[in-house]
């Protein structure tokens, strides 16, 4: 497909077409009630299946419903509907399904409010739910990003037979940009032997997340366990101007990272030397190159559209202390940026 002005949640939702999705359930919360309705009447026209569910809950449980059956299925939410769907996501993960769920993050805690926000990290790379379970996490910076990482989110998900979530904020699911839905991103699914499509002919699958047996669920815990162990070598990260001698590095991802971009150019037109180290996985966390590219700076700050919660990460795997920069609930300015570093220069 050419280049065309798209709409953030729009564009997600064309891109998990062209990947193959054929199955997306979900429920209207702003600011991601868009990527609803466009799958509403997009997935008639690939006949696909669309159901606009009575609740987060059920979305997820059909969204689960689908996958066992073998189909690339989506949903999409934001904060406090993603923590409605933390139980089936457990499950999904516990049953080694694949699946996508988009969350576009607003204010919290409870309600909040539906501006844009960062505060879901610890929801999305801790698990969420109960259990030792992980999920892959993408966290995109631009819409045409984003679109990119709906067709990697469903290879990763189908690769590791479990849940992967697209993690990015209404700035990103509101902005209209200039964004090219590439076919050669389409990676088909891979043969599903463990699907549930009828047993005629072989042996009947059984999916469970329920293990009674003596030691049982111990083993099955471990082998998740090495699962997240190999997923480690997904990580991905964007370094922009990082190099030895830095005065400062910032430590931002999607927004806040995109929007640091802008202060990082004026601080250089003014002698400074800034870089930004933007994590583009936030599980698995690239922290061997974050730990690299600390040792390049004098300084490291976070900035984080929260009251702190990458900061902790960025502090467990440096062992430095790094400077924070938060604005929950709202948007920074480059100016707001610009300002707090040259202060502490």
């Amino acid at each position: 497909m050419s280049r065309k002005l798209w709409k953030g949640c729009d564009a997600i939702a064309e891109a998990a077409i062209q990947a193959g999705c054929r199955f997306f359930a979900g429920y209207p919360i702003t600011p991601q009630s868009q990527i609803l309705e466009y799958m509403s009447w997009r997935m008639f026209e690939v006949e696909g299946v669309f159901i606009q569910s009575e609740s987060e809950l059920a979305a997820i449980n059909m969204v689960m419903g689908a996958s066992m059956a073998g189909i690339r299925a989506m949903t999409a939410s934001s904060s406090p509907g993603i923590s409605l769907m933390q139980e089936g996501i457990s499950y999904m993960a516990g049953m080694e399904l694949p699946a996508v769920i988009v969350n576009v993050n607003r204010g919290g805690p409870g309600l909040g409010g539906i501006q844009p926000n960062q505060g879901d990290y610890f929801q999305s790379t801790r698990g969420g739910g109960h259990g030792d379970y992980r999920t892959l996490v993408l966290a995109p910076s631009t819409v045409q990003e984003s679109v990119d990482c709906v067709f990697e989110a469903f290879n990763l998900a189908d690769r590791y037979r479990n849940p992967v979530i697209i993690q990015i904020d209404g700035i990103i699911a509101q902005m209209m940009e200039s964004v090219e839905i590439s076919s050669h991103l389409y990676s088909p699914p891979p043969p599903k032997p463990w699907a549930l499509t009828g047993c005629e002919g072989r042996e009947p699958n059984l999916i469970k997340s329920l293990y009674l047996g003596p030691g049982e669920l111990t083993k099955h815990d471990w082998k998740l366990y090495n699962k997240y162990k190999e997923m480690e070598k997904e990580v991905k990260w964007e370094e922009y101007l990082v190099e030895d001698g830095l005065d400062l590095l910032i430590v931002a991802f999607g927004t806040a990272a995109r929007v640091s971009k802008t202060a990082i150019k004026w601080l250089r037109e003014e002698g400074f030397k800034v870089g930004l180290f933007r994590p583009i996985t936030l599980y698995p966390y690239p922290k061997s190159a974050l730990q690299e590219a600390v040792q390049k700076a004098k300084k490291i700050m976070v900035i984080e559209m929260n009251t702190g919660q990458m900061v902790e990460d960025v502090e467990r795997f440096t062992r430095v202390e790094p400077l924070f920069l938060g604005k929950p609930s709202d948007t920074f300015y480059p100016e707001e940026i610009y300002a707090e570093v040259k202060k502490v220069l």
